[in-house]
């Protein structure tokens, strides 16, 4: 397995001391895993979001002829 280090400050490695019951490499671990799982959702939903505005784009077009401006005239008259 391979070797990582990390510094910590003087307070934080004396408190680390005061729990030697800890395995404070396991729980530098999870850590870690934790974070990689949660990039990995970020990844996937920024990829879905990315699709969701490239469809959206797609399905953004004019229609030839149509003008949203009459036709909300026309509709604001018809509930008169």
């Amino acid at each position: 397995m391979p070797i990582i280090s990390i510094r910590v400050d003087g307070r934080t490695k004396k408190a680390m001391n005061a729990h030697k019951d800890v395995k404070w490499s396991e729980v530098v671990r999870e850590g870690i895993k934790k974070r990689l799982q949660e990039e990995d959702i970020r990844k996937i939903e920024r990829g879905r979001l990315l699709k969701a505005v490239e469809l959206t784009n797609a399905l953004r077009r004019r229609s030839p002829g149509f003008d949203s401006t009459k036709e909300i005239r026309r509709w604001r008259e018809i509930r008169r």
